[in-house]
């Protein structure tokens, strides 16, 4: 498969999953949304697993990367879910942006792919004025919209540490058995929860939900990580979480269209810095390059 291929398939995937996320809880629930979501992307897993002849290695490097994957999986997506509750779909793609600085700093200590430097420190302190203006702006929505934000930053935290661990182990493993070797760490897990939180099952799915669990479960959780684990193995951790500085920027704008999410003013600005301290973290020394040579030139 094409890396640059894989790389667009990731952003359209990641730019539709927010809004597919809350609509996945309407009528049903947040943990009912991502239990059968996660069940159905295990069992569509193993059946193109088959389908293609992809065994599943077991040795310990491989049942390591499982773990790391699960692990981040569970806690990452269960947060992602908890907090569309609390605030618009847009904002989750926005706070999830700040994967990049995250994974960059986990990356920067255990991988050694690239030291901190001048513009990388301008763009993290850019990157959390972004979420202070969001935070403020967030008492618009009501209280409860700050538990939603401290939801995605978790989340965020919990997905860069993944990636990163994944990366260090470096296993040879198909792309294709991470994701299911992840689903399957993840939804015992999931199923726990969600008895133990004594949540009933719903007695009638609405289509809206219903179709956008079988969307999340298919092209979400079974595509949407296979190509991404691809691309991970491939391209620095640092590079992959760049993803997110463009998935934003669509899914707001998917927010407006098709759920009516309020375009305001704090939510702009502060993921205009954001989106600019991404940016500057990751090309902040090209630029500051060209910079300089068209000012020599």
């Amino acid at each position: 498969m094409s890396v640059p291929a894989a790389y667009i398939g990731i952003i359209l995937i990641w730019s539709t999953t927010p809004l597919a996320i809350q609509w996945s809880g309407d009528g049903v629930g947040y943990l009912f949304g991502i239990t059968s979501r996660m069940i159905l992307g295990v069992v569509v897993g193993l059946m193109v697993a088959g389908l293609f002849k992809v065994r599943l290695p077991w040795h310990a490097e491989a049942c390591r990367t499982y773990l790391a994957a699960g692990l981040g999986l569970f806690f990452a997506m269960t947060s992602v879910y908890w907090s569309s509750q609390f605030i618009p779909s847009g904002w989750m793609s926005v706070l999830f942006g700040l994967a990049p600085i995250v994974t960059g700093l986990i990356a920067t200590v255990w991988l050694a792919e690239q030291a901190l430097n001048a513009a990388r420190i301008v763009g993290m302190l850019l990157g959390l004025a972004g979420l202070a203006i969001m935070s403020l702006g967030s008492q618009q929505l009501g209280p409860q919209a700050a538990y939603g934000i401290s939801g995605m930053v978790f989340s965020v935290f919990a997905y860069s540490l993944s990636a990163v661990i994944v990366k260090r182990i470096g296993a040879e493993v198909p792309a294709l058995a991470t994701t299911i070797g992840g689903l399957m760490v993840a939804v015992p897990l999931l199923v726990m929860v969600f008895v133990l939180a004594g949540e009933p099952l719903p007695g009638i799915v609405p289509y809206k939900a219903m179709w956008s669990i079988i969307y999340l479960g298919i092209v979400g959780s079974v595509l949407g990580f296979a190509l991404y684990y691809y691309v991970l193995r491939h391209v620095e951790a640092t590079r992959v979480a760049l993803i997110t500085l463009i998935t934003p920027v669509l899914a707001l704008l998917l927010g407006y269209l098709l759920n009516g999410e309020p375009l305001q003013t704090e939510a702009m600005v502060g993921s205009a810095g954001i989106l600019s301290g991404l940016l500057l973290f990751e090309y902040g020394q090209l630029i500051g390059k060209w910079v300089r040579d068209t000012l020599r030139g």
